[in-house]
């Protein structure tokens, strides 16, 4: 992460963009329709500052290693993952458990996956007891 902390009047021209999602004083927050125009637009041979520039970014204000460092981000997830890499899933996955009540369906599903989870684990210590033996004699 750039060490460079955003102004108020640079949060504002920030947050002003089309293209941003969102801007702290450390970090902003791109769109992910403007992820996957630099992805087509990079492909296409254009360098990242002039992609930026052309969607009304100051390359001053933002620098050029965030400039960098996102589109090196974007490129390495849209290579792991094609579109989907580009999105913020970042609420998706807050590692907080849901509040939402579980449907039937999901309930069963969730008892089904851990029960062949310890069905696995229970082969796994067969094998290793059957080795340890044959190991003793």
């Amino acid at each position: 992460m750039s060490k460079k902390i955003f102004t108020e009047r640079e949060i504002k021209k920030l947050s002003a963009n089309t293209n941003v999602k969102s801007v702290s004083p450390k970090g902003i927050t791109y769109t992910d329709e403007f992820k996957r125009l630099f992805i087509t637009e990079n492909q296409k041979g254009k360098f990242p500052r002039q992609i930026f520039e052309e969607n009304g970014f100051d390359i001053d204000i933002i620098g050029m290693n965030r400039i960098e460092s996102s589109g090196k981000r974007w490129r390495a997830a849209y290579r792991d993952n094609g579109v989907v890499g580009l999105r913020d899933n970042r609420k998706e996955n807050s590692g907080r458990h849901s509040d939402k009540e579980l449907s039937l369906e999901e309930k069963y599903a969730r008892l089904e996956a851990a029960n062949n989870l310890l069905k696995a684990e229970n082969e796994l210590l067969k094998k290793i007891d059957f080795a340890e033996r044959r190991l003793k004699k």
